[in-house]
């Protein structure tokens, strides 16, 4: 059992989604994150964004601004914190949790569970030129563990919490395609395997 578990974590791989905006100006940038935050539906057991970074010219370099916040605050004031410091060679980032139902070691009990995810928003000049492949603001939800589950066994609740995540995550995406005035947006994993067609394989499974 415990040799199986391990096979599984070793094919999970981080699942992002990156977003790019036809104008994201150091005018604009923070609005586009608050923007894309409000579509977010945050944890109701840890609310709010937790943490505020800011990044200068590459991740090799220190940071210059960190800031956490318990309990979470509102995505305008944390924009606000960041605000001060705007320039093309900065990335931003913006942590929060979302509740995603996630089961214990059996695979039979369920519980909503706070997950992490992290919201980085790129300056066009930072570490270069990040935004161009990676998108103006990407999204970190950590690994697709979480929405594939492909090590449970599909009873009927597990259908259900399995189908609960997916369409979470599938309609905060379409929130920010409707509310965010994205004009592009990419959901990707690391692996080879083209992620959307295993979104929607899982999906159909448990429909």
């Amino acid at each position: 059992m415990n040799g199986e578990s391990k096979a599984v974590e070793a094919m999970a791989d981080p699942l992002h989604l990156s977003l790019w905006f036809p104008n994201f100006s150091e005018d604009d940038m923070m609005l586009h994150v608050i923007s894309v935050l409000k579509q977010f539906p945050f944890s109701e057991q840890r609310p709010g964004v937790t943490y505020v970074a800011v990044h200068p010219v590459s991740w090799n370099e220190p940071t210059i601004l960190e800031r956490r916040f318990t309990p979470g605050v509102a995505p305008e004031i944390a924009a606000a914190v960041a605000a001060d410091l705007l320039h093309e060679d900065y990335a931003y980032v913006f942590e929060q949790n979302w509740d995603l139902w996630t089961p214990d070691s059996t695979g039979r009990q369920w519980a909503q569970v706070p997950s992490h995810v992290r919201l980085i928003a790129y300056g066009e000049e930072f570490d270069e030129r990040t935004s161009e492949s990676s998108g103006q603001i990407e999204i970190d939800f950590g690994l697709d563990t979480v929405f594939l589950q492909e090590d449970v066994e599909l009873s009927a609740d597990a259908e259900q919490r399995v189908r609960a995540n997916v369409h979470k995550l599938v309609d905060f995406t379409n929130k920010i395609e409707k509310n965010a005035q994205a004009n592009g947006r990419l959901l990707w994993s690391d692996s080879e395997d083209n992620l959307a067609q295993k979104l929607i394989a899982r999906l159909q499974k448990v429909q």
